[in-house]
């Protein structure tokens, strides 16, 4: 069996119960979150940071607040083209599509600082905690494109070519896989190794490094993939997605050579927060 078989047996719906339909696509949100939750709590009792299930799931809750709010709000920046102006409601129509990685990424942060100020934990230290995780979010939702049959590549005669219905008669590289390859896989496998070592890497090595990592990746998968067809080429030959990841590689050199000036350690909770005072 073919990939392009493969592609054609799966359904976007992933259960139906009468009028209520779950999409593979929510299912594969959900599942990031939860199993970046346990990773997550694995990972701080590996680095003994002594952070319970509850404050996990508190910052757990920001995070994935954060992304949604972000990664729709990054699309309808980027990648609207004038078109939510006319149509604002269609902001908040989330059903029908339209998320952005680089917005996600800002939201996610925004949102779980704001839990980890609030709780008293070390914001930088849950930052490299959550970029270990996150990779497997990105592998699960670029799965969930591939089924949608959404943000398919260039025309292909590879043997893995498929023809997606929404990409007319012309087989075409599976980009969603290659992105949940090496946007999630790869980088996973990369941080995970790194995290491995007791006591830990200092703060920001593991962002820096998830930064580089993914902004190298998805610049290199957008020569492959089909630019979004509102906006097409930028300057004629660069898509939105190369040009959202070159501050993302730049920021994490920045932050690698920081961390490894700094050689700030991991910690949990931060000295001198009574996160108990609500006064």
């Amino acid at each position: 069996m073919t990939l392009n078989d493969i592609y054609h047996s799966l359904n976007p719906v992933a259960i139906s119960l009468g009028p209520l339909q779950v999409h593979w696509y929510g299912l594969a949100y959900l599942l990031a979150f939860v199993l970046g939750g346990v990773i997550i709590y694995k990972l701080q009792n590996r680095w003994r940071l002594k952070l319970d299930a509850d404050e996990i799931m508190s910052v757990i809750v920001g995070i994935a607040l954060g992304v949604i709010v972000g990664a729709r709000l990054g699309y309808v920046l980027f990648y609207g083209a004038g078109y939510y102006l006319q149509n604002p409601l269609e902001i908040f129509m989330l059903s029908q599509g339209g998320m952005s990685f680089h917005g996600g990424l800002v939201g996610a942060i925004v949102g779980g600082s704001i839990a980890c100020r609030t709780l008293g934990i070390s914001i930088r230290t849950m930052i490299d905690l959550g970029v270990i995780a996150a990779p497997l979010g990105l592998f699960f939702g670029r799965c969930a494109n591939f089924v949608n049959g959404e943000l398919w590549g260039k025309p292909s005669d590879l043997p893995w070519a498929v023809v997606f219905e929404t990409g007319g008669n012309v087989a075409r590289h599976p980009s969603q896989l290659y992105e949940a390859l090496l946007e999630g896989l790869v980088i996973f496998i990369v941080l995970f190794a790194l995290s491995r070592k007791n006591p830990p890497r200092p703060q920001g090595t593991f962002l820096g490094t998830f930064l580089v990592l993914y902004g190298v990746f998805r610049f290199a998968v957008e020569f492959v993939r089909m630019p979004d067809a509102q906006l097409g080429y930028l300057f004629g030959f660069v898509t939105m997605g190369q040009l959202l990841s070159l501050p993302l590689i730049v920021v994490g050199i920045i932050e690698l050579v920081l961390a490894a000036r700094r050689g700030w350690s991991q910690r949990g909770h931060v000295a001198g927060w009574d996160t108990t005072d609500t006064d």
